[in-house]
């Protein structure tokens, strides 16, 4: 977020940061929903994480849905233990902004969180979006089990189609098993909630997704 431009290239390896053993302090509860951000969650939930851009902005969409019973912004998929904000806005831990999405299978699919993670952003920008250039803000889907990577896989490939139809390039998104997540700091949660005028620097295509919809893309 700000307009910043960071480094578009990951770390070479043994070159990150080395973070530290203790995790962040950040909040207690969803400021939004008053649930535990890090648990005990109920049972039945399931978890889903995403990378599209500027966390602030990210978390909100996914809030929002019915059935998502709570959200926290944080980084993952880089190689520093419990980076600072600042660290990874240095380009130097391989982190991308992510959101963790607890949500229940029996009010929302995973699909349905695939389409407002593909409708959310531009998919096909590398290490960017929009205003924000650098490796946090790439499009990533980080997937818990196997069932996840298919329906993933298979979202991807099927909006792929529609946006190259649209005139888009190909999508940059990358796909990967759940890494650990690490919780950011207490006021990067729910963001925009404590400050409505925040800046959000999330921008879709306009190309509708049509998983979970029964219409082919």
């Amino acid at each position: 977020m700000f307009l910043f431009k960071k480094s578009s290239e990951m770390p070479a390896p043994g070159k990150a940061l080395p973070g530290r053993p203790q995790p962040l302090q950040t909040a207690e509860k969803h400021f939004v929903s008053g649930n535990p951000l890090k648990g005990p969650y109920p049972s039945g939930t399931a978890k889903a994480m995403f990378g599209l851009g500027c966390f602030w902005g990210a978390e909100r969409k996914f809030w929002e849905i019915p059935g998502v019973w709570v959200t926290a912004v944080g980084y993952a998929a880089g190689a520093t233990p419990n980076p600072t904000y600042e660290e990874v806005c240095s380009g130097r831990t391989g982190h991308n902004e992510a959101v963790l999405v607890v949500y229940d299978p029996r009010q929302v699919t995973y699909g349905e969180l695939l389409k407002t993670f593909w409708e959310s952003h531009d998919p096909t920008q590398g290490m960017r979006q929009g205003n924000d250039a650098g490796t946090q803000y790439r499009s990533g889907i980080y997937v818990y089990d196997a069932a996840q990577r298919a329906t993933a896989e298979a979202s991807k490939k099927d909006y792929e189609t529609a946006l190259k139809k649209n005139g888009y390039s190909a999508i940059t998104t990358e796909i990967l098993d759940a890494p650990e997540f690490y919780f950011a700091e207490d006021y990067h949660q729910q963001y925009l909630a404590k400050n409505p005028r925040g800046y959000c620097g999330l921008g879709g295509t306009g190309v509708t997704c049509q998983i979970g919809t029964g219409v082919a893309a």
